[in-house]
């Protein structure tokens, strides 16, 4: 937001430096910068008055004006062609820095002959004093400028250039950062007298507003000026409009610009003549429907924008821009003014569809308030009756189907204290809030209730309260101070700590982290079944996706690991061992969906990796079942391992992991017709946990058992079983004796000594109590017990 100093100081009394100025609003929350209207110096350079203009006795193209400075009367040499006797001018006497208009260098002005005559000084243009790029004529002040005066002290200015926060629209305009610096400085804040003169007729019998979508459009009000005659604005009101960034136009749109940023509140100005049924509709646009905006582009609008339009077609975009069927013209002689308010996202994604942007957008999508209204119709509508003639209708239409009470917010001086670290006094406290605008009334000793100005509508809360009241004493006044209490303990988020746990872990398996985006397409997710089917969970579609790879919510991490390890191989051999930790998305319904946190991680092992004097292997399903074995372990969590049907993996080498009848994850291989669609030519054997699952079984705390007193005896047994018989099964069994205190599976054969369709398994046992010493005939015993019990129960036999 730029704002002349000038211009500000019409409703401030400011009398501190620019800088300073600039400082203090930056500290105060809006970063602020003051930078001169001017880019060169204008010493020696003063307002004059051509009292004269001659020709010049040896060229036609120049003439010898002669310019009345106050204290002297000049004749110089000038060749522009739009000197006129009266017209008060920027003159440059002898020694002025001056922009040179043909080589745009900067150069100390001299007397010089010209043609024969001597000019000891010059009548400037735009491009000379540096205001602008214009040189084919001199530039003319306007009628009110004081003959004699320094350049510099009757045009130039400062601007403010202000970094305003989304949440404060209330500054973006002059008023708005009068306020600030009011509250800063100590001052009042000046407004102007808004009454103007009306005709006896009544605007209803003119126009009729009807707001179709009041959840769009929460306040409508508008003027009727007859009798206007479209022209030029003043020079001064073009002057502070291009100091702002605005381009002047007419009279009528350049006070409508000239209110928005005046008063914060963009208004538009329709040709009355033009308004089909005199009648006002806001509505939303029909599917399909077209208008040609100002810009001159046909616009296509849906059934989710908003439209300011007549009894038969829309005249406006809401809150964006107009329509070029309703425009202002020079044939325009009535005035339909609006001051409006709109819905702030509904603005936002219109304006975002359409690709429009303008000024107006900029304030509606940041949630200006519904108040403003009514002060700056007012004011445009004095000024057009001003600057443009003609009278306005009597009364306001003012259709307002959103109106809020502004409710108190209540404020302790304790709050104050306990959020900023040092007391104020109430007194204080309600003075810096009523300086701001604020309602204040003290309800006790300690308490005071504030409403907030209809400007602000970033107000909600105390903390809010809190907040203003640091703003205007300054962050940098309120004093460091040390904790008054000590620090309490830290209580980590047991999921923060499990994840952290787990990538430590991976970490020193070899494993290494990946990130990837958490959006994938169809075509990636039906890569990841073997055989054609329906994708489970369906994964939830994005409204409003940035490209056809980017168009669903992952509900799984697998396929971003298999396009990391294709991408990867493509440049590297040997092992690559990848995990992801992130979250999937399950829907539910219309819901909000689950965000389940994963951890995915594969391994694969190309056959050129080799170490010194020989070759690796490649892995293996116990290599993944490995990995998975030991982060449990290490976890504090025990899993069976149990077929499963994963639509990813190999039929006959996966495995689900159960933890107390629950199943939290997967492993296995995947299957080969997976990892061609993926372009991988290698196995890939990969693992995945739900780690919300798995953070209910953690166990909490820490249990400790004493090293065993009683040493333990060792046997070893080869049992016989089938081919089914698994290696669980067996463990289950002699684990179910209570002396059996660890099993080790050290061999696995099936050949030539063992019958067909039967395979050997090799345990050691380790017996062991933790009361006495065992004997030798006792763990006899034991063993013969447990022998039975696998023949029993799986037809397991001794191998001799």
């Amino acid at each position: 937001m730029k704002v002349p100093l000038k211009w500000l100081k019409e409703y401030v009394e400011v009398n501190l430096p620019p800088a300073e100025i600039a400082r203090r609003i930056t500290l105060a929350g809006f970063e602020t910068l003051a930078v001169p209207t001017m880019s060169v110096s204008w010493d020696n350079v003063y307002v004059g008055q051509i009292i004269a203009v001659n020709p010049h006795p040896n060229a036609d193209r120049l003439r010898l004006p002669t310019v009345d400075i106050g204290t002297d009367k000049m004749t110089v040499v000038c060749g522009a062609p739009n000197l006129r006797v009266g017209d008060k001018v920027a003159f440059a006497k002898v020694g002025a820095q001056l922009i040179d208009g043909h080589t745009g260098q900067l150069t100390r002005l001299k007397e010089a002959k010209i043609r024969g005559v001597s000019s000891s000084g010059m009548v400037c243009s735009e491009k000379e004093l540096g205001l602008g790029d214009s040189h084919d004529g001199i530039l003319v002040l306007p009628p009110d400028a004081p003959v004699g005066a320094p350049l510099a002290e009757y045009l130039g200015d400062y601007i403010l250039d202000l970094e305003v926060t989304p949440n404060r629209p209330d500054c973006l305009c002059v008023i708005g950062v009068a306020r600030e610096i009011a509250a800063l400085t100590g001052k009042t804040v000046r407004t102007a007298d808004l009454s103007y003169a009306e005709a006896d007729t009544s605007i209803d019998q003119h126009i009729s507003v009807e707001i179709a979508d009041p959840d769009l459009c929460s306040r409508y009000c508008a003027t009727l000026i007859t009798g206007v005659k479209i022209g030029p604005s003043p020079a001064w009101l073009q002057q502070r409009l291009q100091a702002c960034g605005q381009r002047p136009i007419n009279n009528v749109v350049d006070i409508t610009n000239y209110v928005m940023l005046e008063y914060g509140q963009p208004l538009h100005a329709f040709d009355y003549s033009l308004i089909k049924g005199k009648k006002i509709i806001v509505r939303r646009a029909k599917d399909g429907e077209t208008l040609m905006s100002l810009d001159g582009v046909d616009r296509t609008l849906s059934q989710d924008m908003l439209v300011i339009a007549d009894a038969e077609r829309a005249v406006a975009i809401a809150g964006i821009m107009g329509g070029a069927n309703s425009e202002v013209s020079d044939n325009t002689t009535s005035i339909l003014l609006e001051a409006a308010n709109f819905n702030a996202p509904s603005i936002y994604r219109t304006g975002s569809k359409l690709g429009l942007s303008s000024e107006a957008r900029l304030r509606f999508e940041r949630g200006i308030q519904p108040g403003l209204t009514i002060p700056a119709i007012k004011r445009a509508t004095q000024l057009i009756i001003q600057l443009a003639g003609g009278k306005a209708a009597k009364g306001i239409a003012d259709i307002y189907p959103g109106r809020k009470e502004l409710k108190a917010i209540p404020l302790t001086v304790e709050k104050v204290k306990r959020t900023l670290g040092i007391e104020f006094g109430i007194d204080k406290i309600m003075s810096i809030l009523s300086s701001l605008g604020f309602d204040c009334k003290q309800v006790s000793a300690t308490e005071i209730q504030a409403i907030p100005p209809y400007w602000r509508g970033d107000i909600t809360m105390p903390v809010d309260l809190v907040e203003e009241v640091a703003r205007i004493i300054g962050y940098d006044a309120i004093p460091t101070t040390l904790l008054a209490e000590p620090i309490p303990h830290h209580r980590p988020e047991p999921m923060v700590v499990l994840k952290h746990k787990i990538r430590n872990s991976l970490a020193g398996y070899g494993f290494q982290e990946i990130i990837s985006f958490s959006l994938t397409s169809l075509d990636m997710l039906s890569k990841l079944s073997a055989e054609p089917r329906p994708i489970e969970p369906a994964p939830l579609k994005l409204r409003n996706p940035m490209t056809a790879e980017m168009e669903y919510l992952r509900p799984t991490l697998r396929a971003s690991l298999l396009s990391a390890l294709a991408s990867n191989r493509r440049h590297e051999d040997g092992d690559i061992m990848l995990f992801e930790l992130g979250r999937v998305y399950v829907p539910r319904g219309k819901d909000l969906p689950d965000e389940v946190e994963t951890l995915c991680g594969l391994m694969s092992r190309s056959g050129q990796d080799k170490e010194w004097l020989k070759e690796k292997r490649a892995f293996d399903f116990a290599d993944v079942k490995g990995v998975m074995e030991s982060l449990l372990k290490q976890l504090g969590v025990a899993a069976d391992f149990v077929p499963g049907s994963d639509f990813s993996f190999h039929p006959v080498r996966q495995a689900d992991i159960v933890v107390r009848g629950n199943r939290i994850g997967v492993l296995g291989e995947i299957h080969p017709k997976v990892l061609t669609a993926f372009d991988i030519d290698e196995p890939v054997f990969l693992f995945e946990l739900n780690v919300q699952k798995l953070l209910e079984f953690i166990p909490t705390g820490k249990t400790y058992q004493p090293i065993p007193r009683f040493p333990a005896l060792v046997r070893d047994i080869a049992l016989i079983v089938d081919e089914a018989i698994t290696h669980k099964q067996v463990v289950d069994v002699i684990k179910s004796n209570s002396l059996v205190a660890q099993v080790t599976l050290f061999d696995v054969y099936s050949g030539k000594q063992v019958p067909a369709g039967k395979k050997s398994l090799a345990y050691r046992i380790i017996y062991q109590s933790p009361e006495r010493t065992l004997t030798e005939e006792e763990v006899n015993d034991v063993q013969e017990k447990i022998l039975t019990r696998l023949n029993k129960q799986l037809g397991a036999t001794l191998r001799t």
